[in-house]
């Protein structure tokens, strides 16, 4: 993450990481659905598909690589590409659902695109946030076209939400709530409890991280289904989920060293009536489950021994 993230050609002397061939992916679906996991692809669009626009500029609206991460929502050539991964994509996880972001486009490049603003007009869309929705429209289109369905980060709410897509709500509870009083499914991931690439103890003692200060008591305070909502809207509160970027993990030990105990405080609280928990007993137990995937071999976090209060 702190170097120039450019990408280089495959083959050349200082290339690294890579890509999963057809019959890997099928290898880990297959141990995943072994273990009673699915796997749920996450295929990124509008943005943060800076990867694919370095290798098909021509799909961004400049038409240069590193200008952009968005695609060009105005040009028929994004839905062809994007449907022919899609579709690639689907034979390869038998998933329900497919992930497709929709977080964070600039949607910058789209205000003065021809060929953007052209598809406004045509659609008679007021602006770019109408833009991006018809784009989610249409990519919901032909997933269920095809048996399955969307899912996506609560950006996907702006300019109108897809008529079956199921929203996972990261920028706060809000996303999620205004879903589930539209009637649609959420899934509550807020960064202010969720988010594990953040640090778990004191910084100063800590690897790098993204950012942020989420100890495992913050994780277990954690409730996602707040009083004021009524029974009816409770029910389509689809799960709630930990999420762990890797921007600043280089290694499979520093991730499980970021994942425990506090995905084990993250389960409690999905299993678990409020006044049942107890943070006192929860950390008596997750020191010991702690103690145990250690003599295991696995790099979790030391809790006996966390600094706390940073």
């Amino acid at each position: 993450w702190n170097g120039n993230r450019e990408y280089v050609d495959r083959g050349a002397a200082n290339a690294h990481g890579g890509y999963y061939t057809q019959a890997e992916i099928r290898e880990i679906v297959e141990y995943a659905q072994c273990n009673y996991i699915t796997v749920i692809p996450e295929i990124e669009m509008p943005s943060h598909s800076e990867e694919v626009l370095a290798a098909y500029p021509e799909l961004s609206c400049s038409h240069m690589p590193y200008k952009e991460s968005d695609f060009c929502v105005g040009s028929e050539y994004t839905f062809e590409f994007l449907e022919n991964v899609l579709t690639e994509v689907m034979e390869l996880f038998p998933s329900e659902y497919i992930h497709i972001g929709g977080d964070e486009a600039s949607k910058q490049a789209w205000k003065s695109c021809t060929k953007c603003q052209a598809r406004m007009e045509h659609e008679g869309l007021a602006d770019v946030d109408e833009l991006q929705s018809y784009f989610i429209h249409r990519i919901e289109e032909f997933l269920n076209a095809h048996g399955r369905k969307l899912l996506g980060w609560d950006e996907i709410l702006d300019g109108g939400l897809a008529p079956n897509a199921t929203v996972m709500s990261w920028r706060g509870a809000e996303g999620g709530l205004k879903t589930m009083a539209m009637g649609h499914r959420a899934i509550m991931t807020p960064g202010e409890y969720c988010y594990f690439d953040a640090y778990q103890d004191a910084p100063h003692t800590q690897p790098e991280a993204f950012g942020g200060y989420l100890p495992l008591q913050k994780v277990y305070a954690y409730e996602p289904i707040p009083d004021t909502i009524d029974v009816d809207q409770a029910s389509l509160l689809y799960g709630i989920q930990g999420n762990l970027f890797a921007e600043y993990i280089p290694t499979e030990e520093h991730m499980e060293y970021m994942a425990y105990p506090r995905i084990l405080a993250l389960a409690e609280v999905a299993w678990s009536v409020p006044k049942n928990k107890d943070y006192a007993n929860f950390r008596a137990r997750a020191i010991e489950a702690v103690n145990y995937l250690r003599s295991q071999g696995y790099n979790a976090f030391d809790l006996e021994h966390e600094v706390g209060n940073r």
